[in-house]
């Protein structure tokens, strides 16, 4: 069983993730855990937090020559801000709580609702683990996945599709896509302030930004991702709780700020005719079945067809505000403007980077369930005895 467990506050000593289930064997390296966490500190819209942190992983246990052992993985990431929270956010007893005490919950956040929950009186110890930061730990973890995956032949990519009011045009990349195509593609997203290919699109939303920004107001927005190189038969229909389309669905719903999930056509196929949204089925001897339209987004089901992996979030704009909003004291129940804690005007950008981390995880378990393994190389033997069932089965 492959599965992670985290921990840390935002402004803490640092986050620590253990991963357990990895196969030994699996070439990785603390640097190339850092280059995803660097990509979720980017984007326009960050906040200053972004110019205090510059993260990076650095592996505690379970590798050992840039392979891992089979061992659970521990990764720590220090959080650099904690020199100047030392003295609130300390763990012994002479930590002065007495400072830096919030008592006035924001609205959107799950200061009021945590705070109820665990009987604090003091709402900074749900904001602490609340926080966003803590997906830098989910891109950790995502990170190995990921790097499983790559061994495995699937490519990930996500792209910012709106900020606000605007939106880009849909990826013109199918089953058909060539490794050429896919690395164009990633390079023009990575090049991209937004997160976003499509250059003209790119450029108003981030004068969106910049007018959100002035106005003292924040905005979300919509991310894609797609996985290339799935074979059919990931996921099961045979358990609710196995079904693909609905871990994937939850590992995304879980990041902050997402309160929306869609694959393929989503909630459009809700205003269309049964003929308009299935994906017709051929089949072409010596190559196997195959599909003109892709609007399942490769799942059927909840078990993965061959085409590919198209999943999209929607993020809600970032509750806090330079404008704050109304809120009422927990304590005295008088009324207030809500707290204002560092904030950023737009992370859709680093959200699309927290979400390729979910996709990545899940689809890494989801491979580990069907081909199992210790090592490496045994995971790799089943996989291709799986295709090669396959190609026998559907040539």
């Amino acid at each position: 069983m492959l599965r992670y467990l985290s921990a840390g506050e935002s402004h803490g000593p640092g986050l620590t993730v253990v991963v357990e289930g990895l196969p030994s064997g699996l070439p990785v390296t603390e640097e190339y855990v850092g280059r995803e966490l660097a990509r979720r500190q980017g984007g326009y819209g960050r906040g200053a937090r972004m110019q205090i942190e510059q993260d990076r992983a650095r592996f505690l246990a379970g590798v050992r020559g840039g392979l891992t052992l089979g061992s659970p993985v521990a990764v720590y990431i220090e959080n650099r801000d904690y020199a100047s929270w030392q003295e609130v956010m300390g763990p012994g007893p002479e930590a002065r709580l007495d400072r830096q005490v919030v008592t006035r919950p924001r609205p959107g956040h799950a200061d009021l609702a945590g705070a109820l929950k665990y009987a604090h009186r003091d709402i900074r110890n749900v904001l602490e683990r609340a926080s966003a930061r803590e997906t830098a730990a989910r891109v950790a973890a995502g990170a190995l996945a990921r790097r499983l995956l790559e061994e495995l032949g699937v490519e990930i990519i996500g792209q910012v599709t709106r900020i606000g009011r605007v939106e880009a045009p849909e990826l013109p990349l199918g089953r058909g896509a060539s490794g050429e195509e896919i690395a164009r593609l990633r390079r023009a997203i990575e090049s991209s302030p937004v997160y976003c290919a499509h250059e003209e699109a790119a450029q108003a939303m981030m004068r969106e930004i910049d007018m959100a920004r002035e106005a003292g107001d924040s905005l979300g927005g919509v991310f894609e991702i797609r996985a290339y190189g799935l074979p059919p038969g990931l996921g099961s229909y045979a358990h609710w709780d196995r079904r693909l389309d609905g871990r994937l669905a939850r590992a995304l719903m879980s990041i902050q700020a997402i309160k929306g999930v869609e694959i393929g056509l989503g909630f459009a196929a809700a205003a269309l005719p049964g003929s308009q949204v299935h994906d017709e089925i051929f089949h072409r001897p010596g190559e196997g079945f195959y599909r003109l339209t892709n609007r399942a987004g490769g799942l059927e089901g909840g078990v993965t067809n061959g085409e590919p992996l198209v999943v999209r979030a929607a993020m809600k704009p970032i509750p806090t505000l330079r404008r704050p909003l109304r809120s009422v004291d927990l304590e005295t129940k008088e009324a207030y403007e809500a707290a204002v804690e560092r904030s950023d005007v737009c992370a859709v950008p680093a959200a699309c980077v927290v979400g390729e981390a979910a996709v990545a995880w899940e689809l890494a378990v989801a491979f580990l369930e069907k081909f199992g393994g210790d090592s490496l190389e045994e995971v790799k033997r089943n996989y291709r005895q799986y295709l090669a069932y396959l190609r026998e089965r559907t040539r």
